[in-house]
């Protein structure tokens, strides 16, 4: 399948454990990656960041394979507060750089491109998460407002 945004073809990216069951070599029970996934989730850390954290150091492949929870829902059982999605915080991100990166190369006509094209991702991703109740219903995405929800 094609990409949203280019003419690109590709299904390069990790890919999930095929088998739907926690390894035998991994070490950990799931009340301890539990209490992991809760302890960095009041440092601060997000779920992806956690994710990555606990595949890389503690060497564990998949919380939801072990837990059969995942990472968000584990943190919201226990009382960590999420506030925006990771994914629509991180289009945040990239289109104020985009933003910011125009102010000082006015005639970049790509990068204009490319930013319309992220804005849009951004507003179908509000709409989806109003729609699911995860952002308050008359949050709307405004460029300078949103530079200051990043910052």
């Amino acid at each position: 399948m094609a990409r949203m945004h280019s003419k690109k073809r590709g299904k390069s990216g990790s890919k999930k454990p095929a088998v739907k069951i926690a390894p035998e070599w991994t070490e950990y029970a799931p009340h301890e990656v539990e209490e992991l996934v809760v302890k960095m989730g009041k440092e601060g850390k997000g779920p992806t960041e956690i994710g990555m954290i606990l595949r890389d150091v503690y060497g564990i492949p998949s919380v939801q394979n072990i837990c059969n929870k995942s990472i968000t829902a584990i943190l919201k059982e226990n009382g960590v507060k999420l506030g925006f999605p990771e994914d629509l915080l991180n289009l945040i991100k990239r289109a104020v750089n985009m933003r910011e990166h125009l102010r000082t190369n006015r005639a970049d006509k790509h990068n204009r491109t490319k930013l319309i094209h992220v804005e849009s991702k951004i507003g179908r991703l509000v709409k989806f998460y109003r729609r699911t109740g995860r952002i308050p219903a008359d949050w709307k995405y405004d460029p300078e407002t949103a530079a200051l929800l990043v910052k």
